[in-house]
């Protein structure tokens, strides 16, 4: 609809023309009129990239809150840029510690994941001094 109510303005600006032979006035009105349009879909743009942003946003706490995972990235776009550092050292960890395991699917927290890690390096402990 608004395509077709576009190509119509720009058939009819091009159609006068010739009665207004070519003259800068004409030319003017189009430029004016694209300017206007542009600076006016940016906002549009942005509203409905800020809606899409928000219902992936919901999408993703839902997938978080009902897949038994930590909960702690829960609306995780409200905090602030210090916290979200503070969460990539936290996850940055916690892929140091699985890529020492052979499954990354094991650990889901740091905690966890070095709680297990220490538990094998007991059990290797134990087996050196049974050797």
């Amino acid at each position: 609809m608004a395509f077709m109510l576009a190509v119509l303005v720009i058939i009819a600006w091009a159609v006068t023309g010739p009665i207004f032979h070519y003259s800068d006035t004409w030319q003017l009105v189009i430029n004016t009129g694209t300017t206007i349009i542009t600076f006016l879909m940016v906002f549009v743009i942005q509203q409905s990239q800020n809606k899409d942003t928000m219902a992936l946003q919901i999408k993703l706490n839902e997938l978080i809150a009902a897949s038994g995972a930590s909960n702690r990235l829960i609306d995780v776009e409200d905090i602030t840029e210090e916290e979200l550092e503070t969460l990539k050292k936290f996850y940055v960890r916690l892929s140091e510690l699985a890529k020492k395991e052979a499954d990354l699917n094991l650990t889901h927290s740091i905690e966890e994941a070095e709680e297990i890690h220490e538990l094998k390096r007991k059990h290797e402990k134990e087996k050196d001094k049974k050797s």
